[in-house]
């Protein structure tokens, strides 16, 4: 069996932007995914709402990726691949993050999980919209963000091609929901589900 873990914050998580929950099973891309590979793969969800990559997160070690991702790494066992998905809370105007801070950031990541698995696979943060501006979550997201959320892509693809992983932009296919401009929406949980499972297969 293929172990699969997928690594990011509250869209890998599952959060639902119309009223706040999780999405159940029969939604979330991760388990969606599982659906598609069958009995051969099992995927694991290690998301985590809030949880930043770069910077440090004040609500501590389990939302903060830079201490939680390598404590995590250090525990898995036999991991076929890695879909690393994190980067959109960074973007939160709070941190004042650059793209230096990116590029480190990730870096650390991927050598740390270089270590114990071969495949991985990188997926860039979702470009945020203009919703985001109006939504709930307009405190902690501007302008700005919503701007440098359509260049960290970059960095990211950069920092792929440098360590000989997968890039996969899921951008290029979906966008966030129009409730708050910042999380996938049903329709978009399956169409993840179905083009990272037709990337995996040719992967294998």
């Amino acid at each position: 069996m293929k172990k699969i873990i997928c690594y990011g914050d509250s869209n890998t998580f599952g959060y639902n932007p119309t009223d706040g929950t999780r999405y159940g099973k029969n939604t979330r891309w991760t388990a969606l995914l599982q659906n598609n590979l069958g009995k051969e793969y099992m995927v694991i969800n290690e998301g985590a709402c809030d949880r930043t990559g770069f910077v440090s997160n004040p609500k501590g070690f389990l939302y903060s990726a830079q201490q939680h991702f390598p404590e995590m790494i250090s525990r898995a066992d036999n991991v076929y691949l890695l879909i690393l998905a994190i980067g959109t809370n960074d973007l939160q105007f709070q941190y004042n993050i650059t793209t230096v801070d990116v590029e480190k950031g990730l870096d650390k990541l991927i050598k740390r999980a270089k270590d114990k698995i071969n495949h991985i696979i990188i997926i860039p943060p979702i470009i945020l919209s203009e919703k985001v501006l109006e939504g709930f979550f307009n405190f902690q997201f501007d302008v700005t963000s919503v701007l440098n959320s359509k260049d960290i892509g970059k960095t990211f693809e950069h920092i792929a091609n440098k360590y000989g992983c997968f890039f996969f932009d899921i951008n290029k296919y979906t966008y966030p929901s129009d409730t708050d401009g910042l999380h996938y929406d049903e329709n978009a949980h399956k169409l993840i589900a179905d083009k990272l499972s037709d990337f995996i297969k040719k992967m294998s």
